[in-house]
């Protein structure tokens, strides 16, 4: 058999151990194990193949595994639900206070509110922010 048929066979079989465990540095390995193949399809020598292997396969760990811890480390931009409710400003319908609230246009909707300060009040036609969402109860300022 070729030694570009081993070396894909190598990298189908490197292909395994990442989907049974999810790890990236698997596939990484794959492709360089298909550099190899070309490598070898090419007419090059074992050394060679080793060589285009062993580099194909460190420059894509060292490459791309920082990008891929970074990517999975971070927040998403894009915040749904109640978290992109927060932040947001609304119009006051009825009197909205620290004690019983009131209504608040938020986002097309009616909300129920009350001030995070307990001391200031908001009159209606009043534009306030969203400080955070508790349970069915909108905390403005």
């Amino acid at each position: 058999m070729d030694a570009w048929v081993w070396w894909l066979v190598a990298a189908a079989a490197l292909g395994i151990p990442l989907v049974i465990t999810a790890m990236p540095e698997f596939a990484m390995l794959a492709v360089g194990g298909v550099a190899g193949a070309i490598t070898a399809g090419l007419g090059g020598g074992v050394a060679a193949q080793v060589v285009v292997f062993a580099a194909v396969s460190t420059a894509l760990v060292l490459v791309v595994r920082p990008i891929a811890r970074r990517t999975r480390t971070e927040r998403p931009a894009l915040a749904s639900g109640v978290e992109a409710l927060k932040g947001r400003q609304a119009v006051v319908l009825e009197k909205v206070d620290g004690g019983e609230g009131g209504r608040i246009k938020l986002a097309g909707e009616v909300w129920s509110a009350r001030s995070l300060d307990s001391g200031e009040s908001y009159e209606p036609g009043t534009q306030v922010d969203v400080v955070e969402i508790d349970g069915a109860t909108a905390i403005v300022m």
